[in-house]
């Protein structure tokens, strides 16, 4: 039954994909495709970034004309979550087009953070992270916009709000369309254990307002619960019998999630319509300057349905950390949200994947073979390889690269956007990404690393991050005292600092207490190429697995805090780009001989 189910998905995404690609690089109809494909950016320079990469798109023809692309910037200041860059979005629209926004069908892609929990997408952003498969090769934007080629031609004028680091795949069985057509908020649900419940949002619905059989079901939302525990999910109804999930599906699980005799609904993405966007565009409006972080799930959608209270906006430790204003702001979005409708479309035969960590990324792209088989993920993807079965371990995956005859990947590794030589090893479970490793090395296992252009003072330079794939960059510390707390490949970053001689004070952070931790620490060397900074960065690593001394004071150090402040993204995208010419060029020359 299960393999059925994904079956089904495997057969439903080919169409949409098939149905993609006839768009790109055409003019789509009116109502055949979105008006607007807005993508968010945390501040300018990831703005400028995301800017390049789409004008690169479109001049590939990878994308399909007639649509205005966006990316909108948040405003400068303090953060204010996907839910302030909603609002901020919105208010952009309006002063673009005056009233004619409310007639566009929007896509509003989150795509403003800095991905400390997967860094190879730091620089240029998850939505623009590669995935092996495709002709020309599928990033996360084309994936978004090929999983939802239906929703625009049975859509009201709206905005269809969504994220950039996961992946929806579904079945609709005999129903042809899903229907975005009601006043209110328009929610997908996925079946789900209980587990995935406490990570997500989670709908409260009526048992007995649905079947829990078939591929689409239409019903509304008692009350939502955002991130629960698995108590708070009983005490107000959220879990269903068994009988009633006909599938678990799981955004992170390693291997399918255990069946059990209960499953929750889970959600993913969600749609407004104009009358309720506008709404939310005039208070807005009314607040002015945001100080705080909303969260677009979390503050929107515990508002909806009847059986939303007024105590669900005092999460404590949110309200803790950003004082009265985010608690006050929260209380007037649940008053203007209260009563408003929250409908919930149910996928049952969907999966839902996130692909927001490197633990995630690299389950996703090696491991999961159900993800693999639904979504026809290959192993080398639009990439030259020696093509010898010993070159490439079981399940590892290489995406826009060029592997030289000699070098070999380790299972369950990630190659992307790199040129690795003949004398290269890479351990298991690796992800190397915008690389150049042009000297006899064995990488080690459990290795992430990841190469960056920066400019400093009009001078290019180049610098790579290394780390463990494990390692924790979001975890901070207040005191020089509590460093030892932080681990770099295993081993406490104290004793790291030490083989390095780098000196502890708080000179070693980029930012102050209390963000003290790997994201914000000053150790990784400036050079002046790319292949030397990979060396370099390597024999970092070298040093903490030996034990042995490697002096780092002949370097200036830059944290990746830093590092993507100075990151250089034309030079970036001309090495991609350099390789993309080379492959097409192979290719060719293939096609010739045969």
């Amino acid at each position: 039954m299960a393999g059925e189910r994904s079956a089904l998905r495997r057969e439903a995404t080919g169409r949409r994909l098939a149905r993609f690609a006839a768009l790109r690089g055409r003019a789509a109809r009116a109502g055949q495709f979105w008006d607007v494909v807005a993508v968010t950016a945390a501040d300018a320079q990831q703005g400028r970034a995301y800017r390049r990469q789409l004008e690169e798109k479109l001049r590939r023809e990878e994308l399909p004309l007639g649509a205005r692309y966006h990316v909108f910037v948040d405003p400068p200041g303090p953060r204010i979550g996907n839910g302030g860059s909603t609002l901020h979005v919105l208010r952009c629209l309006e002063e673009l087009y005056g009233d004619k926004w409310t007639s566009f069908l929007v896509l509003l892609i989150h795509s403003g953070g800095h991905s400390q929990r997967l860094p190879n997408a730091s620089a240029l952003g998850k939505i623009f992270t590669a995935l092996p498969f495709g002709d020309p090769l599928f990033q996360m934007l084309e994936l978004k916009l090929a999983m939802y080629i239906d929703f625009p031609r049975h859509m009201k004028p709206g905005v269809l709000l969504t994220c950039s680091d996961d992946i929806e795949l579904y079945s609709t069985g005999d129903a042809e369309t899903i229907s975005f057509d009601r006043p209110g908020f328009t929610a997908l649900a996925h079946p789900s254990d209980l587990a995935v419940g406490t990570t997500h949002g989670v709908f409260v619905l009526d048992p007995s307002s649905f079947s829990g059989k078939g591929g689409v079901e239409y019903t509304s939302c008692h009350r939502f619960l955002h991130k629960p525990d698995v108590e708070t999910m009983r005490q107000h109804g959220a879990v269903c019998p068994r009988g009633n999930c006909p599938q678990l599906s799981s955004s992170a699980h390693r291997g399918d999630p255990q069946v059990g005799s209960e499953c929750v609904y889970t959600d993913s993405i969600f749609y407004m319509d104009h009358s309720t966007a506008k709404q939310l565009l005039t208070f807005y409006k009314e607040v002015g300057t945001l100080c705080c972080e909303i969260d677009a799930y979390g503050d929107f959608l515990q508002a909806l349905g009847p059986g939303a209270a007024p105590g669900d906006t005092e999460r404590a430790s949110d309200v803790t950390k950003e004082g009265s204003w985010l608690a006050e702001v929260r209380q007037k979005l649940h008053c203007l949200l209260r009563g408003t409708a929250l409908n919930v479309i149910i996928l049952n035969n969907s999966k839902f994947y996130h692909l927001g960590t490197t633990q995630e990324y690299l389950f996703h792209l090696t491991a999961d073979s159900k993800l693999k088989f639904e979504l026809g993920l290959l192993p080398v993807a639009f990439s030259i390889s020696p093509g010898k079965a010993e070159t490439l371990g079981p399940s590892a995956s290489v995406i826009q690269s060029i592997l030289e005859p000699g070098c070999s990947v380790g299972p369950g590794s990630v190659v992307e956007c790199s040129r690795i030589g003949p004398e290269v090893s890479v351990g298991k479970n690796s992800i190397i990404s915008g690389s150049y490793i042009d000297l006899k090395v064995d990488i080690p296992s459990n290795c992430f690393l990841s190469s960056l252009s920066i400019k400093i003072n009009d001078q290019l330079e180049y610098i790579s991050m290394v780390f463990s794939v494990e390692d924790d960059l979001k975890k901070t510390v207040k005191l020089l005292s509590e460093i030892h707390s932080l681990q770099f490949f295993g081993v406490s970053l104290l004793d790291c600092l030490d083989l390095w001689g780098v000196k502890v004070s708080e000179q070693l952070f980029s930012s102050e207490a209390p963000r003290w931790g790997l994201w914000t620490a000053r150790i990784f060397p400036v050079c002046s190429s790319l292949g030397e900074s990979v060396r370099t960065a390597l024999q970092m690593l070298s040093s903490v697995q030996h034990m042995s001394a490697f002096d780092l004071n002949g370097f200036r150090l830059l944290s990746v805090e830093e590092m993507l402040s100075y990151k250089d993204v034309e030079d970036m995208l001309k090495f991609r780009k350099q390789i993309y010419d080379e492959i097409c060029l192979q290719r060719q020359k293939e096609k010739c001989d045969l």
